[in-house]
């Protein structure tokens, strides 16, 4: 039974954030979208190995060509400037749900560091990714700092206000889970 379970929860946080993928405010290269938080909330409420799992299955559906990325699907999104963040996606599931899978008691702090901490890894393979596809594949001559202004700079904020209320709601609704046997 915990299979079945566990499949179903890593198909519905991979289908959450493609939902994310199509919540978004465009700005400057990096469009604004709600996968971190399905992503954040996949490492906190499944763990590390079945948060990252589901990212996994969103990516792979993704290149596939299913159009579940905030530009579409197929194989040469890879070749796309926002890839990085994609990779991003699958480490910060893991590394967030490995820190909770160590945390006796989930405090709103403790939740928001986790998260922040996987946010920087999203950011760490996005802005990386995006430098060195803009000069290696577009042959656009960009600077780190452009990578880094554009990638991260421009974004952040939001991500940082998805954070917090992810934070509030992993706190929430984490007791509730486990009283009914959704989590360990």
């Amino acid at each position: 039974m915990k299979n079945t379970r566990d499949l179903i929860l890593v198909a519905m946080f991979a289908a959450l954030t493609a939902i994310g993928a199509f919540i978004k405010i465009p700005i400057p290269y990096i469009p604004f979208t709600l996968q971190y938080l399905f992503c954040a909330l996949a490492g906190v409420i499944l763990g590390s190995r079945l948060g990252a799992l589901s990212q996994i299955v969103y990516v792979s559906l993704g290149l596939l060509g299913v159009p579940v990325f905030t530009e579409g699907g197929g194989f040469d999104y890879i070749f796309k400037p926002t890839f990085g963040y994609l990779i991003g996606f699958i480490v910060a599931a893991y590394v967030i749900g490995k820190i909770r899978e160590n945390v006796k008691e989930l405090t709103f702090t403790k939740a928001t560091l986790m998260m922040l901490l996987g946010l920087f890894f999203v950011y760490f393979f996005g802005v990386i990714y995006l430098y060195i596809i803009f000069n290696l594949y577009l042959g656009k001559n960009v600077s780190f700092y452009f990578a880094f202004f554009y990638g991260f700079v421009v974004c952040i904020a939001g991500d940082l206000v998805l954070t917090i209320f992810g934070a509030y709601i992993s706190v929430k609704i984490l007791p509730t889970l486990g009283k009914f046997g959704y989590i360990a």
